[in-house]
């Protein structure tokens, strides 16, 4: 894939919305995570293009673009610890969402 004009707040934006949507539903409290990270127009414009992909194409660009920004394993253990944030906001931790996590883990790890 070529590479991928995403700053780390689009990329940090679009690493959430994909988590956010594992149990295919993205909720007021998961947004607001989302915005606490990202300004509202990053958070509008990432949300676009996450909309026009498929899972495949965004694991593809979420990997393309942690090798560009040169994520080291303190940069993955934030961005996993606000992935947990995420996934408790609305009260629940279902297991679609500790499935999700458990795969983003292992693909990170390969960063």
């Amino acid at each position: 894939m070529k590479t991928i004009d995403w700053t780390r707040d689009e990329l940090v934006a679009y690493i959430l919305l994909f988590a956010a949507n594992s149990d295919f539903k993205e909720d007021n409290k998961e947004r607001n995570v989302i915005l606490s990270k990202v300004d509202r127009r990053t958070f509008q414009d990432i949300h676009d293009e996450f909309d026009a992909d498929n899972d495949y194409q965004g694991i593809k660009k979420i990997m393309v673009s942690l090798e560009q920004h040169n994520y080291t394993k303190d940069d993955i253990d934030m961005l996993l610890a606000d992935i947990k944030i995420l996934f408790f906001s609305d009260g629940e931790f279902n297991i679609l969402e500790r499935n999700m996590l458990k795969s983003l883990k292992r693909l990170f790890k390969t960063v």
